[in-house]
């Protein structure tokens, strides 16, 4: 099994919905600025994750996503799963036929790492993740980097523009 890109992305734009969700929405703009993934990118991937009932979209002015779901019912396995990845370590992936029409000498093992792992993924929520140390010391850190860049627009307070971070 080895976790792409893909997944890494998904799980951090998640994250970083889940920390910003106190505004109404977040602009995929802005978490490409703090997150250094690309938009079109990120578009791809919510579109996927909006299918799968995990976010939540607005459109036009002030829009954006929010979280479909409380984070504490998000967990990292649904968002790998979302948006396609495979929680695999057999060679076959699981149809048993590793080996010509048969299964190899160590499918066991790798079926069982693969369930250990999907298990291990599933019992981490957002809301768990946004509450540790490491994630809060991040999210400070990007808080305090000096805003170039992109417009946003704000709902809560009018028509108002900021620059996004792009470093």
């Amino acid at each position: 099994m080895k976790l792409t890109t893909k997944g890494r992305y998904a799980v951090t734009a998640m994250l970083d919905l889940a920390v910003h969700q106190h505004h109404d929405t977040v602009a995929l703009a802005d978490i490409a600025a703090r997150q250094g993934i690309s938009l079109s990118y990120l578009e791809q991937l919510f579109a996927k994750l909006r299918r799968r009932g995990l976010v939540a979209s607005v459109r036009g002015p002030g829009g954006g996503y929010s979280l479909a779901l409380p984070a504490a019912q998000i967990s990292v396995a649904q968002i790998v799963v979302a948006i396609n990845e495979n929680i695999d370590a057999t060679r076959c992936g699981g149809e048993k036929n590793c080996h010509g029409e048969e299964r190899c000498l160590t499918h066991q093992l790798w079926s069982e790492l693969s369930r250990r792992i999907y298990e291990f993924l599933d019992g981490i929520t957002l809301a768990t993740l946004v509450t540790e140390p490491e994630v809060q010391e991040v999210v400070l850190r990007q808080a305090k980097r000096p805003k170039v860049g992109i417009l946003r627009n704000e709902v809560a307070h009018g028509s108002r523009y900021e620059k996004a971070d792009l470093s």
